[in-house]
């Protein structure tokens, strides 16, 4: 989860019309038959008769709805409170894990069975990327790997992620981007040629601030990447789409076109829930994004101590997440 986030636009068109007189009896025509059809125009409109004009942004769907439980892998009883909460049933499921642990398949199963993926963040805290490059890791990793497979189904897998902030051991001013990226493209290499090809990789960075390093530094090329995630949370008044997810957006864009998902992400009380909820699924939908993952969890340290992300148990915000989930 970010340690620090700090803050962060649909052109006007423009007609003309032009009258041409071929004398006046014409001339007395055309404006007859332009009055006729301003007024089949003004009562099609009145009487919600069908257009071809596109649907505003609200009423497009979030394709992925997901979402973090701090019971997660252990228990899937979070998800499901989630899922009765907010009223729809996630279709992406997070956990977190750490170097070392195998891949949790009673969980992936379990999310499966609900019509979820699950998304597997694997964290390398404390351990030399550098190494991971040059194969040390690889007996893990093919463990790993052959675990996924034998699963069968979808899994999202996100190594490293914020590794454009400062706050993990793996990341900007910690280890160098060039070693990230070499890691990074070790491990999809050694996925692929032991014919695992149930996996979409998940490259996931951090909303931008004054202390995240260049995101293109960390990029390993869209044949390495299936999605781009984003971090970023609304923890200030100030805080909007605009501010917290914009930059980096523009940035991303431009080095790859591969689809986004806000990847972890919440709007806290001190931030204003309901405006923020209804500003991020906007957002959401303005950008075309895939979807969101919430971060259903109480902060208990860091910049966001005390910061409390749950729906559960939040009248307001749980109806205000419900009306802009269905647009």
């Amino acid at each position: 989860m970010t340690q620090l986030n700090f803050e962060r636009a649909a052109p006007e068109g423009s007609s003309q019309r032009r009258v041409m007189w071929v004398g006046k009896l014409t001339g007395a025509v055309i404006c007859v038959a332009a009055v006729m059809c301003a007024a089949i125009v003004a009562v099609s409109r009145q009487s919600g008769s069908p257009s071809n004009a596109a649907p505003p942004a609200h009423a497009q769907p979030i394709r992925y709805l997901g979402v973090f439980e701090p019971g997660s892998p252990a228990s899937y009883a979070g998800v499901d409170g989630f899922a009765r909460a907010v009223g729809r049933q996630p279709n992406l499921v997070t956990y977190y894990s750490s170097w070392g642990e195998q891949f949790q398949r009673g969980f992936a199963e379990t999310a499966y069975e609900h019509g979820a993926s699950t998304i597997v963040e694997i964290d390398p805290d404390h351990i030399s990327l550098a190494e991971i490059a040059d194969g040390k890791y690889d007996p893990y990793l093919l463990s790993f790997a052959n675990d996924v497979a034998a699963f069968n189904h979808q899994v999202i897998i996100s190594f490293g992620h914020e590794m454009n902030g400062y706050w993990y051991t793996w990341g900007y001013h910690n280890t160098p981007a060039t070693t990230f990226v070499a890691a990074w493209r070790h491990i999809v290499n050694l996925f692929g040629q032991h014919g695992v090809d149930n996996v979409k990789w998940l490259w996931q960075v951090n909303s931008l601030n004054s202390r995240t390093g260049p995101v293109q530094d960390w990029w390993p090329g869209s044949q390495y990447v299936s999605w781009v995630g984003i971090s970023g949370y609304y923890y200030l008044p100030a805080n909007t789409f605009e501010n917290v997810f914009d930059p980096v957006f523009a940035a991303i864009r431009q080095f790859t076109q591969d689809p986004i998902l806000i990847a972890e992400t919440a709007v806290g009380p001190q931030a204003g829930q309901s405006r923020g909820i209804k500003d991020l699924f906007a957002g959401i939908r303005s950008q075309d994004y895939m979807g969101l993952v919430w971060f259903d969890q109480h902060s208990t340290g860091g910049l966001y101590q005390g910061e409390n992300w749950r729906l559960e148990g939040n009248g307001a915000a749980i109806s205000e997440f419900r009306k802009a989930l269905k647009g």
